[in-house]
């Protein structure tokens, strides 16, 4: 069974929501007529218990990085040294995460939680890394019980960083080579899948490389429904520290009351993981977007979330979800500043 002990969630306000739908009536607008914004400004005033809701001031991605053992089987289309490569190209702006949050306006953080590097970028990078490189998953554990444990534990202590800091808005993003191997494993022991109807192409792999992460994930798979379905287990056994450090930070964020925007297959993973181990945490989360992934589609399936964008990417990082940043913000803005009918001497009716 799990060793996190993880508080009790709350759902958000009942009635900030009632007063959000109740204001969306009095907008200067036909009735439903902004389809998912007058959804997406009532889901943020329940979160904020606050009608009109803030603008958020300061929505933050924390990218959590690490290697994973199973990318040496040939399941990506990049070599391994890529993670920590990256690294590098984050802490200097150069990344697709950098670009498309700074459009946003959301700050970016980046964690090493198992780059396979013996130092890390920086003490900060690398003050909650747990170990060099996950395990094998589709011949070993990808971490001992005890690195698992640290690793969610990690993720709930970011989380409280970031809240403590002033964050009003959370997205967590990924980085490492194989990780969508270890992701669809995880979503295909979960959901009951078989592995062929849950493998994607992940970074471009081309049929010899599918056909290697099937076998993989295959592999990945009989070893999980072995172990049983606790969460800290199926992450000890087909997870990663990276995986795990985000499924602690999304149950954290839901205790703290904190929105959080999920990413693609690697945030829905362990989605799927910290609704377990929190009970009601989906509703703090809304689903940037739908990638290209078929698990993604299914675990978000499981978890009762409509994506607010398809847009057919697949890159991970935290971007499906900061590109639906803008779209939250719009939705805020008109609930927040837009005229009621009697602010405006609107005609209601005839």
């Amino acid at each position: 069974m799990s060793t996190v002990d993880i508080g009790p969630v709350e759902p958000p306000d009942e009635a900030a929501a009632a007063a959000a739908r109740a204001r969306q009536g009095e907008l200067t607008k036909p009735a439903g007529s902004l389809g998912r914004l007058e959804d997406l400004s009532v889901w943020v005033a329940s979160c904020q218990s606050l009608c009109p809701p803030r603008q958020f001031e300061r929505a933050r991605v924390v990218v959590f990085a690490g290697d994973h053992g199973v990318a040496r089987a040939g399941v990506s289309a990049y070599p391994v040294e890529v993670t920590a490569q990256m690294m590098a190209n984050f802490q200097t702006g150069g990344a697709a995460i950098n670009v498309l949050a700074g459009v946003a306006g959301a700050g970016v953080r980046v964690v090493d939680m198992a780059v396979d590097v013996d130092e890390p970028l920086t003490e900060a990078i690398g003050r909650h890394k747990i170990r060099r490189g996950s395990g094998n998953i589709a011949v070993e554990d990808a971490l001992t019980a005890e690195q698992t444990v640290a690793a969610v534990q990690a993720g709930r202590r970011i989380a409280d960083e970031e809240v403590d800091a002033g964050a009003d808005l959370l997205i967590a993003g990924d980085m490492g080579i194989g990780n969508t191997t270890a992701a669809t494993a995880l979503i295909g022991t979960l959901t009951d899948t078989e592995p062929v109807a849950v493998i994607g192409r992940g970074t471009g792999i081309d049929d010899t490389g599918w056909m290697r992460k099937t076998a993989a994930v295959r592999d990945a798979m009989f070893r999980a429904r072995r172990a049983g379905s606790d969460p800290i287990t199926l992450l000890r056994v087909c997870g990663g520290a990276d995986l795990a450090a985000i499924t602690g930070l999304l149950a954290q964020a839901a205790v703290r009351r904190t929105p959080v925007l999920l990413d693609g297959l690697v945030s829905a993973a362990a989605a799927l993981l910290a609704e377990q181990l929190a009970p009601g945490a989906r509703q703090w989360w809304q689903a940037g977007h739908r990638s290209t992934e078929p698990a993604h589609a299914l675990a978000l399936q499981r978890l009762e979330l409509e994506p607010i964008l398809d847009l057919g990417m697949r890159l991970g990082e935290g971007t499906g979800a900061a590109m639906a940043l803008p779209v939250v913000r719009a939705a805020v803005a008109v609930l927040a500043d837009m005229a009621t009918f009697d602010e405006a001497r609107v005609s209601t009716g005839p």
